[in-house]
């Protein structure tokens, strides 16, 4: 996961602007040092689970924020946002001008 920082940030913004916040599990450690020393089966699993959990969160959401600092988000957040769109979901954006990396 990029941006680390950003999302601790907006996890705070968020919570103090009295919403409750469903994130990501981790905002402490890189995606590197989270799956350190999984095979790549053992990783593509992790990674395919953590994204089912992902789009039940957003099941239960109002709305989702899209943290896309410099405008970036990649594949996953791509869909995502088409998860959520198809559910009805509102998308806010961290940063007003995005691109698929």
């Amino acid at each position: 996961m990029r941006f680390l920082d950003q999302f601790d940030a907006a996890s705070l913004a968020e919570t103090l602007a009295g919403r409750i916040v469903l994130s990501v599990g981790s905002h402490l450690r890189s995606d590197a040092e989270i799956f350190a020393g999984l095979t790549v089966a053992e990783k593509h699993a992790a990674l395919e689970g953590l994204a089912e959990l992902h789009r039940h969160k957003i099941d239960l959401a109002d709305e989702i924020l899209v943290i896309n600092v410099g405008g970036y988000f990649g594949e996953s957040t791509r869909a995502e946002i088409a998860y959520a769109r198809q559910a009805s979901k509102r998308v806010r954006w961290l940063e007003t001008s995005y691109r698929l990396g």
